[in-house]
């Protein structure tokens, strides 16, 4: 077995509910915080997992630009770390940038069911 195939039939004989990650720009942070609730609240419930922190505002943590751009090349791979682990991508917003239309592309080379909060701005449709 590959180690995605592993992953997955270990979710499954754990009986763990759906993963879902949310993806999308940050300018939504809002717009993530509730369809994680709602993602949540459902039946079944899911777990998700959605970015977490937003760099464009401002913060010490990302204050310098050359500790800030490290940072966000770990964000970005850690973010797609949680693609890796999740069972499906839900996409939110009404706008598509380049980091997100990269985490749908990778998302689908996985094999990932993608799901849009507006299904137009779908890069695929």
């Amino acid at each position: 077995m590959t180690p995605e195939e592993m992953l997955a039939d270990a979710k499954k004989q754990l009986s763990l509910p759906d993963i879902v990650v949310i993806c999308g720009s940050t300018r939504f942070m809002a717009e993530m915080a509730e369809a994680e609730l709602r993602e949540t609240t459902a039946r079944p419930g899911r777990i998700v997992v959605k970015p977490g922190c937003d760099m464009k505002s401002s913060h010490a943590l990302w204050a310098d630009p050359v500790e800030a751009e490290a940072l966000k090349v770990r964000l970005d791979d850690l973010h797609r770390s949680k693609i890796l682990l999740a069972d499906e991508v839900l996409v939110v917003g009404d706008y598509i940038g380049d980091s997100t239309r990269s985490e749908i592309a990778y998302a689908r080379s996985l094999g990932r069911p993608v799901r849009f909060t507006h299904p137009e701005v779908d890069p695929d449709a």
